[in-house]
């Protein structure tokens, strides 16, 4: 049975920017050995799979090597395929069922709103493969569930920064950089290594922003942010706080459409 497979670039209006992601909208249930070898053969940061419950949807994402947890631009790349697929109507919210919980995102003017969890920082000195890594002075560094954050001294620092990927691999958790922006359409820019997922640098990554987000409200007291995330693609978000969620806004567009044989 053919199954059909779209691809998206998330956090962008124009093609071939932003991070693509591999959806694939399930007839029926998959077992996961077959889903990591789709994601594998997409070769993309991620692919997400859906499956139909009720009125959510199942949602997972695979990385070319493992199943994560969290992913924003995967995310947004799924409600846009479901409502520009015509699973559902623009004022339906999109309800997704994950291993970090229930998930939701609602379309806005072409706009993408995605529900997401926020996620504290603990301080902590940055270990020596980090600052191996990074090779450059740290102005602040803490731990998150997922991902080492460290404030690094400048924008051009971000943007200009090549990192030791080997000394990264040598962490417990993926590191995201980030600092304040030059630009006064901005609040802060940021890039995100992940090496232990098989993703030396992440495009765009929507649940990095779950950690930006409250890091940076409170340092510039903000509860509405504008961020670009400075990889080679690039990508742009809108970022609001409300409590103990965040909303991750962006924009997406398809590139491709295919049939899994």
């Amino acid at each position: 049975m053919k199954q059909k497979i779209t691809q998206v670039d998330a956090f962008t209006s124009k093609p071939f920017s932003g991070n693509p992601a591999a959806v694939c909208v399930l007839t029926e249930p998959r077992d996961d050995s077959w889903m990591l070898l789709v994601a594998r053969e997409m070769n993309l940061a991620e692919t997400a799979f859906l499956l139909q419950e009720g009125d959510s949807y199942r949602l997972r994402w695979f990385t070319p090597t493992v199943e994560v947890r969290l992913c924003g631009h995967a995310t947004l790349a799924s409600a846009h395929v479901l409502w520009e697929e015509s699973f559902l109507k623009r004022d339906q919210t999109a309800k997704f069922q994950t291993l970090s919980g229930p998930l939701f995102a609602k379309w806005n003017d072409g706009w993408i709103e995605l529900d997401f969890p926020r996620m504290p920082v603990d301080p902590a000195p940055a270990p020596e493969e980090l600052l191996q890594g990074l090779g450059v002075p740290v102005r602040f560094s803490a731990r998150s569930t997922h991902t080492w954050l460290v404030e690094l001294e400048s924008e051009d620092v971000v943007r200009k920064l090549s990192p030791d990927i080997s000394a990264f691999k040598k962490l417990d958790l993926d590191v995201l950089i980030t600092a304040t922006s030059r630009s006064s359409e901005l609040d802060f820019v940021s890039r995100y290594f992940a090496p232990l997922h098989g993703i030396d640098e992440d495009p765009v990554t929507g649940s990095a922003h779950c950690v930006l987000a409250p890091y940076w409200g409170q340092k510039l007291n903000k509860s509405e942010l504008r961020a670009h995330q400075a990889s080679l693609r690039g990508g742009f978000l809108r970022v609001r706080l409300a409590g103990d969620r965040v909303a991750l806004i962006g924009q997406a567009v398809t590139v491709l459409r295919g049939d899994l044989l």
